[in-house]
């Protein structure tokens, strides 16, 4: 699974690997309702397997919102209850859902009633003082109790107070541990782990203790990481691709995207990382970075970073 990256993002990824399950960025629900609904939901087909991640409170907007998500042909349909920014605190989403596991047991039924896809929550394992082992598990299964069968958790708490979204996402430990307890505690439940996880091989070795791995930031520095996943992970006798091949994959996309009215630089943004840690990786980076925002830019900046590395 991939979590947080935008259409673009998201169909670069799908070129790395067909198998993984792509998340959007997370979208609210007033946003949807009330707002530009086909910029918000549009995608590539070529993206699917695909879930919207939604964030709200409201039984009845997240209902209105999954249907919304059924109609546009996703997947799977998200509820955030992990984000500890203070915007989301203040429109009483996110983490701050986590001290009413009553609330998000309701939302996700109301969810559930009117849609076939899955209904899955992506979480924290606790919040501020509220972060002992009996307070997760009495929200994992008042949530699965409204019905839901999988778990996202990201396995750090999240301080709500004191702490900005950034330093969320590193300063409280990684707990790993109790990822893989609630696992064992439920076992009839589906449990994918996040958090910190940046190899394969590390994705491997959790994999054992729970039934999936969700990387976040990690597959957007250093997205090359994936192409190995149909064969490692999935057995696929598949020749992985080279990031040249990857490369020129994407351009009839880039060149879709371009007639389309898009600037080069909301694609070439998302893979400054094709080339990490490769000879030339500097000037690759420096190259989109310079050119792909410019006034006309097209295809040809791609094609002129690919000589600098190649070089």
């Amino acid at each position: 699974m991939l979590d947080w990256s935008d259409r673009h993002c998201r169909y670069f990824h799908r070129l790395l690997s067909k198998h993984i399950v792509l998340y959007t960025e997370m979208v609210t629900t007033g946003a949807l309702i009330n707002g530009d609904v086909q910029r918000h939901l549009d995608y590539s087909p070529q993206e699917h397997p695909l879930a919207l991640q939604l964030g709200g409170s409201s039984v009845h907007d997240l209902a209105l919102c999954s249907k919304m998500a059924e109609d546009y042909g996703y997947d799977e349909v998200n509820l955030n209850v992990g984000c500890p920014s203070d915007r989301v605190q203040n429109g009483r989403f996110g983490a701050c859902l986590m001290a009413e596991p009553e609330l998000v047991a309701e939302c996700v039924a109301a969810m559930q009633q009117v849609v076939n896809i899955p209904v899955t929550v992506k979480t924290r394992i606790g919040i501020d003082d509220k972060d002992s082992y009996a307070e997760l598990v009495n929200f994992i299964s008042k949530v699965a109790d409204g019905g839901c069968g999988t778990f996202i958790l990201h396995a750090r708490k999240a301080w709500l107070s004191g702490l900005s979204p950034k330093q969320n996402r590193d300063i409280p430990p990684l707990r790993y541990d109790i990822v893989q307890q609630i696992k064992q505690d439920f076992p009839r439940l589906e449990i994918i782990i996040n958090g910190g996880i940046n190899s394969l091989e590390q994705s491997a070795l959790l994999m054992q203790g729970v039934d999936g791995v969700m990387i976040g930031r990690e597959a957007y520095h250093n997205p090359y990481l994936l192409a190995q996943v149909d064969k490692l992970v999935y057995q696929q006798n598949t020749l992985v691709k080279t990031r040249e091949e990857v490369v020129f994959a994407l351009l009839p996309y880039i060149q879709e995207q371009l007639a389309a009215g898009v600037r080069l630089h909301s694609i070439t943004r998302h893979i400054l990382g094709l080339f990490h840690s490769v000879q030339g990786a500097r000037a690759w980076r420096r190259h989109l970075s310079t050119f792909g925002p410019k006034a006309g830019a097209d295809e040809n900046v791609v094609l002129q970073a690919l000589e600098l590395v190649q070089g």
